[in-house]
């Protein structure tokens, strides 16, 4: 818990007064990544960041809750932020760790666990930088098109264009930058990007901007999504992270030598970023409908390599102002938007971490190879790996991991069961 009038529980309980608050809304996510929330009056914001508030534990199992359990959500008063979507109702919010009444953390916890890892990072003497390029669906009410631009694509009469100015309006009053926004490649998909900031604020970040547009996409009448794969024979959509490690305030990836495009460091963090991508896919592409995605001919990777200019390859070093020591970093290519980001993060960092303790060298970049190995094609081969990976449970810990594997067997079973529109149509009058 916090200390009693520490300086950031002040500075959270002021902006309350002086911006007229009525209610705050504790945020946490489930194992999944979904939001999960705790409205409180303001009278109650004092006692929360004193005490923390008392919730059901087994909402943080996502879709199988399990028998309840008493944990305590405390609230990271640095994340006090104004929801400025809601302004007739003055509603702030902030982000929870969630701890068990003995005050320990709880082992079920995403944000936790994402914080365990920087802390080992720290002790390393490393701390990791990441952007984010969070890509997105509109449509209309009925669920259909709203636009058939391309890449990069302009007219004044662009619908998307709207939400992404009023939701990075939002983003950037709740203290979180964006670097550009843009049309991305398949009809009404749309690109919002995030400058580069720790790991921790940036799982937040991309927590609050799905809220965030979806709340704006709404207000226009139209839904946003940020399913992997919604639309057949078109792009899906991603969450490319680029990563870096900060050493005393300089970027521990940049080489003076330009014919090298990572430092040492650099090259065996993305080394064990390639080595362990087959373990961790199944929690930066959670969803049977990520490996949609991920199919051959959509840009997105197919195996575990890297490149200097390709699409296909899992990680790309990025060469553009590559003189520049803060643009040295890696482009993570095959997470999407539906991930646990905390998760997602915690094992993308965990792997990059060993790189660098076992000193992991990275092989040849994928145009001077063959593209081996591949990525799990479906789901259900990713939870096997993922079941097996002593990498993920030491990052993740048991419990962590026995949760996502059980809602993934769920969804599993749910989908074998399920006739799809697909196969009505090829074979009901066909047999």
């Amino acid at each position: 818990m916090l200390e009693q009038g520490s300086p950031e529980a002040e500075f959270a309980l002021r902006t309350a007064k002086s911006r007229g608050v009525r209610f705050v809304r504790l945020w946490f996510v489930d194992v999944l990544g979904l939001p999960r929330s705790v409205a409180l009056p303001i009278s109650e914001l004092e006692s929360a960041l004193e005490r923390g508030v008392g919730i059901d534990g087994s909402a943080l199992d996502g879709a199988l809750r399990g028998r309840e359990r008493d944990v305590i959500a405390v609230p990271d008063p640095t994340t006090f932020q104004v929801v400025p979507w809601a302004p007739d109702e003055r509603v702030a919010r902030m982000f929870c760790d969630i701890r068990m009444p003995d005050g320990s953390a709880s082992a079920g916890d995403s944000r936790v666990a994402l914080t365990r890892v920087l802390a080992h990072a720290a002790e390393m003497g490393y701390q990791p930088q990441v952007g984010a390029e969070v890509e997105f669906f509109l449509l209309d009410s009925q669920e259909r098109l709203v636009d058939t631009a391309g890449y990069f694509g302009f007219s004044p009469q662009d619908t998307g264009s709207p939400v992404r100015r009023r939701s990075i309006e939002h983003l950037e009053g709740m203290g979180i930058p964006v670097k550009a926004s843009h049309h991305e490649a398949a009809p009404s998909q749309h690109e919002i990007d995030l400058v580069h900031t720790d790991a921790l604020s940036m799982a937040d970040a991309v927590v609050t901007l799905r809220l965030a547009v979806k709340e704006v996409a709404a207000e226009a009448g139209l839904l946003a999504t940020f399913m992997p794969k919604p639309l057949t024979g078109a792009f899906g959509s991603g969450l490319h992270l680029h990563l870096s490690l900060f050493e005393d305030g300089e970027n521990a990836f940049f080489d003076g030598d330009p014919d090298r495009p990572l430092s040492p460091v650099g090259g065996a963090f993305m080394a064990g970023v390639l080595a362990h991508a087959r373990e961790y896919t199944a929690l930066t592409n959670q969803w049977s409908n990520s490996y949609k995605r991920l199919a051959r001919g959509y840009e997105a990777p197919e195996a575990a390599t890297w490149t200097l200019h390709g699409r296909s390859a899992l990680v790309r070093v990025p060469s553009l102002r590559s003189e520049l020591p803060d643009a040295a970093r890696i482009e993570l290519r095959s997470p999407d938007p539906g991930c646990n980001p905390y998760l997602a993060l915690a094992c993308v960092i965990g792997a990059g971490l060993r790189g660098i303790e076992r000193g992991y060298q990275p092989a040849p970049p994928d145009e001077e190879r063959p593209a081996t190995p591949p990525l799990p094609d479906n789901l259900r081969e990713a939870v096997g790996v993922l079941a097996e990976s002593e990498l993920v449970r030491d990052v993740l810990g048991d419990r962590l991991v026995d949760a996502v594997l059980a809602n993934k067997h769920a969804e599993l079973d749910a989908e074998r069961a399920t006739v799809t529109e697909y196969e009505r149509a090829a074979l009901l009058r066909l047999l």
